[in-house]
């Protein structure tokens, strides 16, 4: 994860003056065959390095599909591209949840396989192997795409707009709508995140679900109320644009903020596992309407730092995400509660009031992100 974070910064540089698909043709290399080592490591430390390696492949996808999506079409279509981009998180997670039983059943069927050129290998590692295949299809469809001119450009030629313009200016100049859309991001994220981590644990503590069905109950809840909840996020952001509503893709995001308050309360608070798994159901699909806001932060970004200032994005809401979230959720549980089964107080507490923070800066930042995507469309057009 650290990798992840911090490659993504040098990579988004990458981005913003070469070919984005084909870095993304690179990065899928790389951590499809650092995927297909982590099943033919030899020790713990060569284990490390290739985990490692796929953390650095999977940076260059985020900021490099998003500044190509952005070039791609046109300002008032990006929210639902962008949230069809996004489906790939919530689909390939609860495939993954989904499908992991079946591939398990089959590999461990022959506890040792034999490789040509490896000779016998361990059950365990295929899976690893198997994983890593699929990398080679989606790089022959990738190289399909085109490269698409990069919209506004001619007007950083020209010395007028975008080339005046430094990174550091545009954060500083929009920082308050910037800010806003970062941290409220971040802050929905860390639910996300807390999500992914415990509910499995949630359904076995509080429920007495098996293993195996905690993993299919929140796989396909992912897969569905993830991939739905992203898509008409996208549409909703899109058609309050088209309406004239210039900060539709911030106020997507608060509605989904608001909205998951109670349903996310809700659901970890239920009586039976049918009422939990539901309401659970819901409140994923509300939430996932964040996805919207992935559009927003290119909407008020000069083509040249699109890239950048997503990765700048991706870095706050997976270090806050990921650091915060499932930890806190942990501490809350061990250290306040002292008590397992309590999983769904501290994820209840963690989940709500991270909720609240981000109703309250989205709200703030509602004004500035006006005048924000005012001044974007002033120089792109």
């Amino acid at each position: 994860v650290v990798f992840y974070i911090f490659m993504g910064l040098p990579l988004a540089w990458l981005a913003d003056r070469y070919s984005r698909r084909n870095l993304i043709m690179g990065g899928v290399l790389v951590w499809s065959a650092m995927t297909a080592c982590c099943g033919l490591a030899a020790s713990y430390f060569t284990l490390f390095l290739a985990r490692m390696g796929v953390g650095v492949g999977e940076a260059v996808l985020g900021p490099s599909a998003t500044s190509l999506l952005s070039d791609y079409f046109p300002r008032e279509k990006l929210g639902k591209a962008i949230s069809i981009y996004q489906i790939g998180i919530p689909l390939g997670g609860g495939m993954a949840l989904v499908i992991s039983a079946a591939v398990l059943h089959v590999l461990m069927a022959s506890p040792v396989w034999v490789l040509p050129f490896f000779g016998p290998v361990e059950a365990w590692r295929m899976i690893f192997l198997w994983v890593a295949l699929p990398g080679l299809l989606v790089i022959v469809l990738l190289a399909m795409v085109k490269e698409p001119l990069r919209r506004g450009v001619r007007l950083a030629a020209s010395g007028v707009a975008d080339s005046t313009i430094t990174m550091k200016h545009h954060l500083t100049h929009n920082a308050r709508a910037v800010g806003a859309l970062i941290c409220g991001i971040a802050l929905i994220a860390t639910v996300l995140y807390g999500l992914a981590a415990w509910v499995p644990t949630f359904l076995m503590r509080t429920y007495g679900m098996s293993m195996s069905n905690a993993g299919l109950a929140f796989g396909s809840i992912m897969a569905v109320a993830g991939t739905t909840g992203l898509l008409s996020g996208g549409i909703l952001a899109d058609r309050m644009y088209r309406a004239g509503r210039t900060d539709a893709h911030m106020r997507v995001m608060l509605f989904a903020a608001l909205l998951g308050i109670p349903l996310f309360g809700a659901a970890m608070l239920m009586p039976t596992a049918t009422l939990g798994i539901i309401t659970l159901t819901l409140a994923f699909f509300v939430l996932a309407n964040y996805g919207a806001g992935f559009a927003a932060l290119p909407l008020i970004t000069p083509n040249p730092l699109r890239a950048r200032t997503t990765a700048v994005l991706s870095f706050v809401t997976s270090l806050v995400g990921l650091g915060i979230g499932p930890t806190l959720i942990a501490v809350l549980t061990d250290y306040v509660f002292k008590d397992p089964t309590a999983i769904r107080y501290s994820m209840a507490i963690v989940g709500m009031v991270s909720l609240v923070l981000a109703v309250a800066i989205f709200s703030f930042g509602l004004a500035p992100y006006r005048r924000s995507i005012q001044e974007a469309n002033e120089r792109d057009h």
